[in-house]
């Protein structure tokens, strides 16, 4: 069965995952969750991911993170930019998520990125999700 929003997807099996205080969550595989990770992984909201080549699309297992008293790290992620109504922005109209504590995650001309990152190399693009 084919999906109409993979990332939505993503993101909704990382929100439940950590509601239920799973250590690990597993999905289908493809380049543009690969990136989001990469950057969940370098901002330290989730610790680690892992590809197995298992299967046709292959599997993304996500390594959550917690605090010392099991509290999320990611307190919530929110999807933006939807397949029926895209939001894209320019780059001097970037804006902070929650004040700076929360980083969106864009996809950009030089790749999936943070809006800090995105700001830095003055471009815009669309923004994916908010991570808080």
């Amino acid at each position: 069965m084919s999906m109409s929003d993979p990332v939505a997807d993503m993101l909704t099996r990382v929100r439940n995952a950590v509601m239920v205080k799973f250590d690990s969550v597993k999905m289908p595989n493809s380049s543009v969750k690969v990136s989001i990770a990469k950057v969940l992984k370098d901002e330290g909201f989730i610790s680690d991911f892992k590809i197995s080549d298992d299967g046709v699309q292959g599997t993304l297992t996500i390594f959550l993170k917690y605090g010392a008293n099991k509290e999320p790290v990611i307190v919530g992620i929110k999807r933006i930019s939807k397949p029926g109504l895209r939001k894209y922005v320019k780059a001097d109209k970037l804006y902070n998520v929650l004040n700076g504590l929360g980083v969106a995650i864009i996809s950009t001309s030089i790749g999936i990125v943070t809006d800090k990152t995105a700001r830095a190399n003055n471009t815009g693009g669309e923004i994916l999700c908010e991570v808080w």
